[in-house]
């Protein structure tokens, strides 16, 4: 098991952020590259887990370095006390239109699999990922209603808040092929 590297990530975006006062650079590629190393570092974190609460730490810390501040359930969604995967920005923009890492730095090359179409309404399209967690049950998987991929990291990181641990390293298993998807996807930009 790779060990996460989430705190070196945290700390150098921090500094980052810090000295220019702002997110990082929104033409810096190299951004949205270690953003999604680090919710790699956490999905392979999650799924090789040996407790749940190990498990639902690591689904925290993805879900929020893709949503950022302020994106939808970004804090400590296990109420463990520490929040995982705090980052100044989100991978995605967040509810109240704050451009996220893959807009500004990769822009729409990446509007089918990452973004899943347009982000004129960030809410509106959070709103897409809330039906689809209120829809969801075991029998009706919801997810691939969702185009963006990194919403449904979200998706599986939210639902492992609430399930037992062999429900969690299964959705860990699912999360784990939409980095993949986005990784590819950003790729190919």
């Amino acid at each position: 098991m790779k060990p996460p590297h989430t705190f070196t990530t945290a700390v150098v975006l921090s500094l980052v952020t810090a000295a220019c006062g702002a997110a990082p650079d929104a033409g810096d590629r190299s951004a949205v590259d270690a953003r999604l190393d680090a919710i790699a570092d956490h999905v392979e974190a999650w799924a090789a887990a040996d407790t749940l609460e190990e498990a639902t730490a690591q689904a925290e810390a993805a879900a929020n370095l893709v949503v950022g501040p302020a994106g939808p359930g970004y804090g400590d969604r296990n109420a463990d006390g520490v929040l995982g995967g705090e980052s100044g920005v989100g991978l995605l923009a967040g509810l109240d239109g704050t451009p996220g890492l893959v807009l500004e730095s990769v822009g729409s090359c990446v509007d089918r699999d990452v973004l899943g179409g347009p982000w004129d309404d960030p809410a509106e399209r959070w709103q897409e990922l809330a039906d689809a967690l209120e829809a969801w049950t075991p029998a009706n998987n919801t997810m691939p209603r969702l185009d963006s991929h990194p919403m449904r990291i979200v998706g599986w990181a939210t639902l492992a808040q609430s399930a037992g641990i062999g429900e969690v390293l299964e959705y860990a298993g699912h999360a784990g092929l939409h980095v993949e998807v986005t990784r590819r996807a950003i790729a190919d930009c």
